[in-house]
C-alpha cells in the first residue's frame, strides 16, 4: 500500500479515491494526495520542543536516562555535541558519543537543541 491509500487521521487502510480526493470510510476524513507529502515532512526527527535537529548539532538531555546494560546514568542537562541522525525502528534516532559513557543512541524526544 502507498501512503496515499492510508488515512492520515485514523491510519485505516480502507481509503478510496473519489475524484481528486481520498476518502476514509471509517472516519469520514477526506484529503488530497498533496497532503500526504506534507504529512511525510511532519514525521521527520524532532526534539522535545518540536525543533528539527541536523547532523553535527549540539543537544541537551532533558531528563536523567539510565544506560541499558550498565549502572551508568546520563544526567539531565548533559550537553551532547556532534550528533548524527539515523532512521531507527526502535526510536533511538540520534547517535552520539558522551564523555565518560561512550557511544550511545538516544531518542530525540529526550533531548532539545542547544
Amino acid at each position: 500500500m502507498t501512503d496515499a491509500t492510508i488515512c492520515p487521521q485514523c491510519r485505516s487502510e480502507h481509503a478510496y479515491q473519489d475524484g481528486a480526493l481520498w476518502v476514509c470510510p471509517e472516519c469520514g476524513h477526506e484529503w488530497s494526495g498533496d497532503a500526504v507529502v506534507a504529512a511525510q515532512d511532519e514525521t521527520s526527527i524532532r526534539d522535545a520542543n518540536g525543533n528539527v535537529p541536523a547532523d553535527g548539532d549540539s543537544v541537551i538531555v532533558i531528563k536523567d536516562l539510565k544506560v541499558k546494560g550498565s549502572s551508568s546514568v546520563v544526567k539531565g542537562g548533559t550537553k551532547v555535541r556532534n550528533i548524527r541522525l539515523q532512521e531507527a525502528s526502535d526510536g533511538h534516532n540520534i547517535a552520539c558519543k558522551i564523555d565518560g559513557i561512550g557511544q550511545l543512541n538516544l531518542k530525540s524526544e529526550f533531548v532539545r537543541k542547544a
